[in-house]
């Protein structure tokens, strides 16, 4: 490619150091608008996040708030319009040094400007919090040790363990493990602070236990007198689930729980007038059925004799946590904003909980981080899509498909090397599929480009955002096209989508991908005798799957990938979740011999890069290592890429340079027949 045409994603380096936003909160008077920029450390080991200053209006250039070593994030105001965010900075104190405080507390900057001051701390950090509209009142997450009944026993407990420097943990309860961490030795508990800038001498209000960090979701009432929270529930594995509890914000006094056998909700929030609540529900997985999910309101928060109500009954898409107006609609209803999956996009929608009217907001993008202005009339989101990285923009509240334009922020990343379409076919069954296809530039007939096929993970989701950790514009810099299909499980297709892969894997969204690889590859700007493949958690189980049913690909990585689903049913981080869908293997052994991908490991060719982190209990290492030693046994060529330090994702930036780096000159090796060189530093 010529020089001229060169971007940040010619050299990875320069793409890994790109500013990358998140988050967004407005000030009460809707003045404010503020969000969560990373970017690379000093010397390049890490990502910090600092808070900035974005013009609602989108005239001024956004100014940069906070700096320090540690980071900003979760931005939030309250009333009076102090500033609140999370940092694990070190207080302005001379005999303290940065390593004295690693937890994250909770900091204010003064509505009218000055130093940053940390408010609360918590012995094991604070996790969660939330505001309150009209109060001073917030309501936080943090861990206590099992044992200790307040703040002071828990400090000195945790002094006790890290002074006999134990690391051990007891449970007595399932489960042990969440995605990268250890759970324990402390306990998720909810609790409140009347007034935080009162000082830490007052014991804040004990809500109760989340008992697991997986169920997030916490809300204040605007009056600070009521507070909700996802929780778990259940006793045995099986039964475990998220219900959402509402407590006394001001006692602690459980009210009443929003929960059903066959249903989790979560993501609580509250109506203006504080006496209604809004929620996700979602359908339990099953054996038979995939989960299904819905927006619930309860008319009366507080009530148990009151179910709630399906807000969203003929709506075949999954939304995600509800924003609620603060003001209420023309016929004195709540309204409320989500966003969901659809067709390859993920608008903003606004529902009247009145008459039931829904309207999609916006026409293209995926949206995410809603917030509504104080009088209504306006909405702020974060947009991105597969050609444009999260940035903040400004909606018409009652306007339908708008095309907003980024508010002035940092998070660009000038040109992109190559364009972006569309590819359409339709399963056997009738089903329409589609992908995106990204293409570098001067792929044509003459000079067609190589394909690499990427299945997304979940497998739940969708290609439909922009992916800094799986970036195809990084591909398209070193010439190959990208196609990123949504199979049979994918969202933003309709509740049949699910349906068509619940029983199977390793069937429909099979089929679905070669399909969508296959109309592709008719393009004349595409080399069908040029094609890898790459998949990562479901996406790798793909990538295994594909390896032992086809040949096709010259090449396959493979990263944190289900190899043996046996196996993987005992170790995943939550097995209760995994049998209720495959099947307990000690009793209904079908889905098992017909889905793992390591019984067919005699067929595999295809050279593979096996990509693993020590720390992803999601899907465990001992995946990888079985997988590795097959290739072994077999002979097929391959490689594992093994990270020490690293979980599910690959975060740490050095790490993934590495990643992209090894990734690349992997396929550069067997799709494009060039030369072997192994990437510096492995």
């Amino acid at each position: 490619m010529p020089e001229s045409t060169s971007t940040a994603f010619h050299d990875l380096a320069a793409f890994i150091a790109l500013p990358r936003v998140s988050s967004l909160a407005l000030s009460p008077d809707g003045t404010r608008l503020v969000t969560v920029v990373q970017e690379l450390s000093t010397d390049g080991t890490r990502f910090i996040g600092a808070l900035w200053d974005v013009d609602p209006s989108g005239e001024r250039p956004a100014r940069r708030l906070t700096r320090s070593g540690r980071g900003e994030s979760a931005p939030a105001f309250q009333p009076d319009g102090t500033l609140l965010f999370l940092s694990a900075r070190p207080v302005a104190d001379p005999g303290e040094s940065d390593d004295d405080k690693r937890e994250a507390a909770l900091w204010s900057l003064p509505a009218g400007g000055g130093e940053a001051a940390r408010l609360l701390a918590r012995p094991g950090g604070i996790d969660e919090y939330a505001t309150a509209a009209g109060a001073s009142r917030i309501g936080l997450v943090a861990s206590r040790l099992t044992g200790a009944t307040d703040t002071e026993q828990d400090e000195r407990l945790r002094e006790a363990r890290q002074k006999a420097k134990v690391s051990a943990i007891l449970h007595e309860s399932a489960p042990v493990r969440r995605w990268d961490h250890d759970l324990g030795p402390g306990v998720p508990r909810v609790f409140t602070v009347p007034d935080p800038t009162a000082g830490p001498s007052a014991e804040p209000v004990d809500c109760g236990e989340r008992r697991l960090d997986a169920y997030q979701g916490i809300a204040l009432s605007p009056d600070g007198s009521l507070i909700a929270y996802g929780a778990a529930v259940g006793t045995r594995p099986d039964e475990i689930r998220s219900a959402v509890v509402v407590a006394d914000a001001a006692t602690g006094e459980r009210l009443r729980v929003l929960e059903s056998p066959d249903a989790e909700f979560g993501a609580p929030a509250f109506t203006p007038d504080g006496r209604s609540l809004v929620c996700t529900r979602a359908r339990r997985t099953t054996w038979e059925t995939p989960t299904d999910v819905t927006l619930w309101l309860v008319d009366d928060a507080t009530d148990e004799q009151d179910p709630g109500r399906d807000l969203l009954p003929d709506l075949d898409l999954w939304p995600g946590a509800p924003v609620v107006s603060p003001v209420p609609g023309d016929d004195g209803t709540p309204v409320v904003y989500f966003t969901a999956d659809r067709v390859g996009h993920a608008p903003v929608f606004r529902l009247s909980t009145g008459s039931g009217e829904l309207v999609a907001l916006t026409a293209s993008g995926a949206y995410s981080d809603v917030v509504v202005a104080p009088d209504g009339r306006t909405v702020y989101a974060l947009r991105s899509a597969v050609d444009s990285p999260p940035a903040p923009v400004r909606l018409d509240a009652g306007s339908p498909d708008q095309h907003p334009a980024p508010l002035p922020c940092p998070g660009q990343v000038g040109a992109l090397p190559g364009s972006v379409t569309e590819v359409r076919t339709t399963a056997e069954d009738g089903t329409a599929l589609r992908a995106w296809l990204v293409l570098p530039p001067g792929a044509e007939p003459a000079a067609p480009a190589p394909l690499l096929l990427w299945v997304h993970g979940g497998p739940e989701t969708s290609w439909n955002a922009w992916h800094w950790r799986w970036n195809p514009w990084v591909a398209a810099a070193a010439g190959y096209a990208v196609l990123l299909p949504d199979p049979a499980l994918s969202t933003g297709y309709g509740q049949r989508m699910h349906e068509r892969g619940w029983a199977h894997w390793g069937g429909a969204p099979y089929e679905d991908l070669m399909a969508l690889t296959d109309t592709a590859l008719l393009r004349g700007d595409l080399d069908a005798g040029r094609t890898g493949m790459m998949g990562g958690s479901y996406g790798g189980y793909m990538a295994n799957w594909m390896a032992t049913h086809t040949d096709r690909f010259k090449a396959i990585v493979s990263h944190a990938s289900l190899w043996n689903m046996y196996s993987f049913a005992g170790v995943t981080d939550f097995p209760a979740y995994w049998m209720r869908r495959q099947g307990d293997p000690l009793e209904r052994t079908e889905r098992y011999e017909r889905e793992s991908p390591h019984l067919g490991a005699a067929k595999i060719s295809t050279p593979m890069l096996v990509i693993h982190g020590d720390k992803d209990y999601r899907v465990p290492i001992g995946e990888a290592l079985a997988l590795w030693n097959d290739l072994a046994r077999f002979e097929v060529p391959a490689k594992f890429l093994y990270f020490p330090d690293e979980g599910h994702w690959i975060l740490k930036p050095n790490n993934v340079h590495l990643w992209y780096s090894t990734v690349l000159n992997f396929l550069a090796h067997h799709v494009l027949d060039e030369p072997w060189e192994r990437p510096e530093l492995v």
